[in-house]
């Protein structure tokens, strides 16, 4: 039986397993090790509203795939960084990253948030899967990551684009790690590529972990200017936050792929609001007036807007290697 064969028929029997005896079961070296990496299945939940998410009250369980790679020489257990996908799913540059940190000497588990739970691509409904479900697949590969003896649980990383950017920052706040998490067990660094800023999360306790964010100076998608705002206010609370900025990048810039249109794209650039997860208020801002409840949930969908601009920069694919790179030694050489 060939390999692929092999692979499919082993995911196929996990998915309709118990996710935790599957992911136990389903580990490197197993049928699903084609050389290049293991296939993992591995159980999480779908929040569906940020407050269950946090109260620990979602039930809605799902079980779905991460890619594990390891660098070709290892000598003792090694750090790992956990990437986020954006919204079109799983592509070749998710790919190309993993092989990247595996020459750094770092382990690589991409996670595909899309495929266990019947989505393909949420450029144009975002509303097809929350922004945490991001978050809950970030922590749920992080404990995965920390119980194999091969990876060292102290350094384990998480990075993201775009949407898996979102997700990759955000989860630097404690209520989403405590929601999850019940020891000290945390993210080890956080870097967000593109993330949306308008709308952002709060908290007065962060992990402590720094914060790498790379942005896209005419990034018309996810704005650079939101985030260089809630760069500054996490600073303000204590937090180490590092930012890149490719003055000439648009969204996608660490891609090969040409400069492009894409119309159906829901973008949130012109919408500016914050959930407090102390408190689970949602607040969105219109002309000056702070709006919560149901005129603040009716604000979140007025702001949006379509037709976004996609594609590779220069400068951005070949410097934002060496800054996740230096950011990474610096973070795991460290300790922290």
């Amino acid at each position: 039986m060939s390999t692929c064969r092999r692979v499919f028929i082993a995911i196929a029997m996990c998915m309709v397993s118990i996710g935790s005896a599957c992911a136990a079961s389903i580990m490197p070296g197993s049928p699903l090790d084609d050389g290049h990496g293991s296939t993992i299945v591995f159980e999480t939940v779908t929040p569906e509203r940020v407050k269950d998410f946090v109260e620990r009250t979602v039930d809605k369980k799902v079980s779905i795939t991460g890619r594990l790679a390891f660098p070709e020489a290892m000598n003792s257990a090694v750090p790992a960084v956990v990437i986020l996908h954006g919204s079109s799913g799983v592509n070749p540059g998710e790919m190309v990253w993993a092989q990247r940190l595996n020459s750094m000497g770092f382990a690589s588990f991409v996670v595909d948030s899309f495929t266990g739970r019947g989505v393909t691509n949420t450029e144009a409904d975002q509303t097809q899967l929350s922004m945490t479900a991001g978050v809950a697949d970030a922590y749920f590969a992080l404990r995965l990551l920390a119980a194999d003896p091969r990876i060292d649980k102290r350094k384990i990383g998480v990075m993201g684009f775009s949407r898996g950017g979102i997700a990759a920052l955000y989860s630097a706040q404690e209520p989403f790690r405590r929601a999850l998490i019940e020891d000290d067990l945390h993210f080890a660094a956080h870097i967000a590529f593109y993330p949306g800023c308008g709308i952002h999360y709060t908290s007065a306790h962060l992990d402590g972990a720094p914060i790498l964010m790379l942005l896209g100076g005419k990034d018309n998608y996810t704005p650079a200017a939101p985030c260089v705002t809630y760069a500054n206010d996490l600073r303000k609370q204590g937090a180490q936050v590092t930012l890149k900025t490719y003055p000439d990048a648009y969204h996608g810039f660490d891609r090969p792929t040409r400069l492009h249109v894409v119309k159906s794209a829901t973008s949130a650039r012109e919408c500016h609001g914050a959930y407090d997860l102390d408190t689970n208020k949602f607040t969105m801002r219109k002309d000056e007036k702070t709006l919560s409840g149901t005129e603040a949930t009716a604000e979140s969908k007025r702001c949006l807007s379509y037709g976004v601009v996609l594609g590779g920069d220069a400068l951005g694919r070949e410097q934002s290697p060496l800054d996740v790179g230096e950011f990474l030694k610096s973070v795991f050489d460290s300790g922290q």
